[in-house]
């Protein structure tokens, strides 16, 4: 007997649908017959996969928009305007407002995800507690990674440093920086990487978040990367300045990148909205074009939910990779099949994590209302449900229509 049988699931590399027999909070088995040996739900040929993957979410600034009027949508003014809200933060308020994304992110099918949390001395390490917290209280529906993040610069202001310590050592993760903000984006890299190479964390930094190519930081990254021996734990986010370059030019920077072993994260909404203000007609895209990087790891993220940065959001993945599949003008089976890795297997292989449905395996998957990820992709098809460890973590209804208002029950409330 197993404790749930999910019956008639269409998974990756099956040619037929297949039952998923979940016992102690592992896959058991993955075959047919298995209907009636446990509590069953029929998925009816739906999709089941191992869940969304999001490698890049702010989850400490999120929800500040109301506190942050926007005038011109620069990254200047985000920045700018995310500092003065930051000293307002308190343990509390960041809590409620991360977990209102927080669940938003599993009702839409995400079960593992990469939150920075920004330290410095303007937020002290009150955003961190907060995340910190976060991570413990809802450990049993998302797997949640801290990155310990100075979004400000480090080397004008040596006590963020002392503070991404302070982090590391109270239980974040890894470390991250962000070059662009600071005086000396070199020295900022270097101090970045010691304290990775102390702490022996990963790293993952913001990066040319513009589309001049000639200023890139990605120099300084790569030879650090190598000199430190730090290949495949090295991620970076935005480099929007690759959008910028002609193709021989990226594939070139792409093949540098990828013999370092740094995966890259692009963020389709966020550099969608700032990128391209000086422009009055032709607007750039200014998206890093990830789907022409195929050697290195890559993923597609969210960064951030209502804030100056991104103004919308509702923290899901799909709909994420559906924007970056249209502004990328992506169309074939072939390439919409790889922009769904960069928010599924990819992005798990950028948080160095094994990713697949197997016998042996946890049992932590995700239903989407489709028969496949490609159709899920098109369609943008509703998560229809969610297990962790065996656990379930969400349920959605599908939506029921009334032809002509037969079968309707009034009700009070929706």
């Amino acid at each position: 007997m197993f404790d749930l049988v999910l019956a008639n699931a269409r998974i990756d590399g099956a040619s037929e649908p297949l039952d998923i027999g979940i016992a102690r909070g592992r896959i058991e088995a993955l075959e047919r017959g298995l209907a009636g040996r446990g509590p069953t739900i029929a998925l009816s040929g739906r999709y089941a996969f191992p869940g969304f993957v999001e490698t890049h979410i702010h989850l400490d600034k999120a929800g500040i928009l109301g506190r942050c009027p926007i005038c011109e949508g620069t990254l200047s003014e985000a920045i700018a305007l995310s500092a003065a809200a930051k000293p307002g933060f308190t343990e509390a308020d960041v809590f409620e407002r991360a977990s209102r994304v927080l669940e938003r992110a599993i009702g839409h099918g995400t079960t593992l995800l990469r939150t920075f949390v920004e330290v410095d001395p303007r937020a002290g390490l009150r955003s961190l507690a907060a995340i910190l917290r976060l991570r413990e209280t809802y450990a049993s529906l998302i797997e949640i990674e801290i990155c310990a993040f100075a979004q400000e610069g480090l080397t004008q202001e040596m006590e963020t440093y002392a503070l991404l310590e302070a982090a590391l050592e109270q239980g974040a993760d890894l470390v991250g920086g962000c070059p662009y903000t600071d005086p000396d984006p070199a020295r900022h890299v270097t101090l970045i990487f010691d304290l990775a190479q102390k702490y022996d964390v990963a790293v993952d930094f913001h990066i040319d978040f513009d589309l001049r190519p000639e200023a890139s930081n990605l120099g300084p990254v790569i030879a650090e990367t190598h000199r430190r021996g730090y290949q495949g734990r090295v991620s970076i986010g935005h480099a929007t300045s690759l959008s910028a370059l002609p193709p021989e030019a990226l594939a070139g920077l792409s093949g540098r990148l990828a013999e370092a072993g740094i995966a890259l994260t692009v963020l389709p909404a966020t550099d969608l909205y700032i990128n391209g203000r000086d422009s009055t007609h032709l607007v750039p895209r200014g998206v890093a074009p990830a789907h022409a990087m195929a050697g290195m790891t890559r993923a597609i993220a969210t960064n951030n939910v209502l804030n100056p940065f991104t103004p919308f959001g509702d923290a899901s993945l799909l709909r994420m990779a559906n924007l970056y599949a249209n502004l990328a003008q992506l169309g074939g089976d072939a390439a919409l099949a790889d922009v769904f890795g960069m928010v599924g297997a990819e992005a798990a292989r950028l948080m160095g994590r094994s990713y697949g449905l197997a016998p042996g395996g946890p049992a932590t998957l995700v239903v989407l209302d489709a028969p496949d990820a490609i159709t899920a992709l098109r369609e943008l098809a509703q998560p229809l449900a969610g297990w962790k460890d065996g656990h379930q973590t969400f349920r959605r209804p599908t939506p029921e229509v009334y032809l002509d208002g037969a079968g309707i029950t009034p009700v009070n409330s929706l």
